[in-house]
């Protein structure tokens, strides 16, 4: 059945399920997720078969937070471990709004979350240069006082408030891929490869070791697209397009963009590492290794932008 279907690769990011500084907690979350999985549904009926894959910056960070401030009573979360709860929570936040989705609909579909882990290199720069945001925007004072009293490198987040950085080491290949493939070509609407994947390396003897990273989920949810040949790459964010000159008076909101456009805007750091920049980094990755046809949007317009209506399209020409 589903086999014959055209293949959608929806990268949803973490950020987006907390609608605003007084919309944080858990239930808020999920309703955000629910909202998006309307969308989610509409494109699936429209006959498309699905993969969604989501971020966890601000999530993993909470958890880490947690784990921070309960240190003195309980032994504290590897970071690779916070991933696979991340998994779990918002796989789970999906998987269930998906189910009540089908039976508001009446539809006889189902939904699964795959807890993924993603091979990294040990040897990766990354670990040297913390770069991917995690956890709540805090005020520069706040930021640089945590920096100070915990050890944490900080950065600001694109005008946005100051965050915690980790490292974001490269994903190398999907180790559970097979049964994602598996799972899409029997007609299951799956989640999988949450928060960039549990990153892992392997060791002298070839087994696998969970690291202190974070996988960017931009870049993961690519090479996940790559792997199984999928029709359109769609990443959901914060705006309904990609801007050039960002936030400054010579600002440009982008329809469309060629893979040659979009590497030199990138070469020519338009976009910023800490934000946009991955997501056009993946969509130039995902273009070069074939894909078909790459749209950058917010969820709301989702239908919309499959529908050449609204977003950012990539193409190969």
């Amino acid at each position: 059945m589903a086999k014959e279907s055209l293949t959608a690769v929806i990268a949803v990011g973490g950020n987006s399920l907390i609608v605003d500084e007084f919309h944080q907690a858990i239930p808020d979350q999920y309703e955000a997720a629910v909202n998006t999985v309307k969308r989610i549904v509409d494109i699936m009926e429209a006959g498309w078969n699905i993969i969604v894959t989501h971020g966890s910056g601000p999530q993993v960070g909470y958890i880490m937070r947690r784990s921070e401030l309960a240190i003195k009573e309980v032994a504290p979360v590897p970071m690779d471990y916070a991933g696979a709860d991340i998994q779990g929570s918002v796989g789970y936040m999906f998987q269930r709004a998906l189910y009540n989705e089908f039976a508001k609909r009446g539809l006889n579909r189902k939904a699964v979350a795959v807890v993924s882990q993603v091979l990294v290199a040990h040897e990766d720069p990354a670990f040297k240069n913390p770069t991917k945001p995690i956890g709540p925007q805090m005020d520069e004072t706040t930021a640089k006082k945590r920096a100070d009293t915990i050890g944490w490198t900080v950065k600001d987040d694109a005008g946005r408030g100051w965050r915690r950085v980790v490292p974001s080491p490269a994903p190398r290949e999907i180790l559970e891929l097979e049964q994602i493939k598996l799972l899409a070509d029997h007609g299951f609407v799956v989640i999988a490869c949450g928060g960039g994947g549990i990153p892992v390396i392997e060791n002298e003897k070839n087994y696998l070791v969970g690291v202190e990273a974070v996988i960017d989920k931009d870049l993961a949810s690519s090479l996940l697209a790559i792997d199984l040949k999928a029709d359109v790459f769609i990443i959901t964010t914060g705006v309904d397009r990609v801007a050039v000159n960002f936030n400054t008076p010579e600002e440009k909101w982008l329809d469309s963009i060629s893979l040659d456009r979009a590497r030199e805007l990138y070469e020519a750091n338009q976009f910023d590492p800490g934000s946009m920049g991955p997501k056009i980094l993946a969509m130039i990755k995902y273009l070069e290794s074939g894909g078909a046809k790459g749209i950058i949007t917010n969820p709301d317009n989702l239908t919309r932008a499959l529908e050449n209506q609204s977003g950012t399209h990539f193409f190969t020409r």
